[in-house]
């Protein structure tokens, strides 16, 4: 149980319910990290409207964005993040545990195109250290086809997924998978 009192699904009302009726449709389930942010539920309507957005997202691949989400968390510690990250590339992407597990020890030996490791090695070194980054790193990801928007977009998610693992880890939420 987390230790902040949060709202589950089957006693949310109001707009807390709303925005659960979404995420179950959408997802089947309303996961504890999600349900963590009904204590604000202006933090929440946010989050899954980042979230709604991300999902759908035109050039960010979701095994990019699951591999983004999955290594910040392991420097952050998250188990569950990184567990359901492993999970959604092995059940979604079709990963084998052995890929997803030498993408966690080096994610140049990942799947990924070397497009998408250009990138998620960015996002990578933003979130470890953002005062390291520079020009050069930044253009390595222009001249391997990503766009402006496509390089914010993707070192956001890094950014939101530590305060992410900051959250869930400090307030003890459960796994619910």
């Amino acid at each position: 149980m987390s230790l902040l009192k949060t709202v589950p699904p089957e006693s949310a009302t109001g707009e807390v319910a709303e925005i659960y009726a979404q995420v179950q449709s959408a997802w089947g389930r309303v996961p504890t990290p999600l349900q963590l942010r009904s204590v604000s539920p202006f933090l929440l309507k946010q989050q899954w409207a980042y979230y709604s957005n991300m999902m759908q997202h035109p050039t960010l691949s979701m095994p990019l964005m699951a591999c983004i989400r999955m290594l910040v968390s392991q420097a952050g510690n998250c188990g569950y993040c990184i567990d359901m990250n492993t999970g959604m590339l092995i059940n979604m992407a079709g990963w084998t545990p052995e890929q997803v597990a030498a993408t966690r020890a080096d994610f140049h030996d990942s799947p990924l195109s070397s497009q998408d490791q250009t990138l998620l090695g960015l996002v990578l070194k933003v979130t470890r250290d953002p005062n390291g980054v520079n020009a050069a790193d930044v253009q390595a990801a222009r001249d391997a086809g990503w766009s402006e928007g496509d390089i914010f977009d993707a070192v956001n998610h890094g950014a939101s997924m530590v305060a992410g693992d900051i959250l869930i880890n400090a307030f003890k939420v459960e796994r619910d998978f």
